[in-house]
């Protein structure tokens, strides 16, 4: 799983990053491949990966934002269970630790918010061992640069990008992806 899914990134540049059900219809009918569920709830996030994954899209759901699940564990094995998502997106160190134990690949999201960010990115990703990590802002070109010259692990730039001149920066930068619920990038 893990080996397959590192091959997507390398190949999709741009990652779909859904918030609602507009975007999920949208990005059904796009060529992207790989997808970020950023919505949902317990009853509904089975449906929605359902549909994406009979689409042919590689499904990554963040845990923290669905309504009705803790960011716990027990979580992380429901998730498995109920909707067959391909991999997690999460800030919590234990999810991820779980996520890699139920054999999902697993996304770190960290917001880079000031210069503590970059020892808690260095730490975290040696104790947890994520398969990559997301960086947000994605804006940030020379911030991205020096995360991915420090990470042991690929970067996803995500957060704010809204047009190509911020996707080039982002891949010039070191990231492998980027990641954006703009709709008007997806199709770019």
């Amino acid at each position: 799983m893990s080996h397959r899914c590192m091959e997507e990134f390398e190949d999709c540049p741009v990652i779909a990053a859904i918030k609602d059900e507009e975007g999920l219809r949208k990005c059904i009918h796009s060529e992207i491949q790989i997808v970020f569920v950023l919505y949902g709830d317990i009853c509904s996030i089975g449906d929605i990966v359902s549909r994406l994954k009979k689409a042919g899209k590689t499904v990554m759901v963040h845990l923290d934002l669905i309504t009705g699940l803790s960011s716990r564990e027990i979580a992380v094995t429901y998730l498995k269970a109920v909707t067959h998502a391909d991999g997690i997106i999460s800030t919590k160190p234990a999810v991820i630790r779980q996520a890699k134990e139920e054999g999902l690949f697993a996304i770190m999201r960290f917001f880079v918010i000031d210069s503590i960010a970059f020892d808690s990115i260095e730490r975290q990703t040696e104790s947890v061992h994520p398969d990559m990590i997301e960086v947000l802002p994605g804006v940030m070109p020379k911030i991205t640069r020096r995360i991915c010259q420090n990470s042991r692990v690929p970067v996803i730039a995500g957060g704010l990008i809204s047009d190509k001149e911020d996707i080039m920066a982002a891949l010039s930068a070191g990231a492998v992806s980027i990641s954006t619920t703009n709709q008007a990038v997806w199709f770019m």
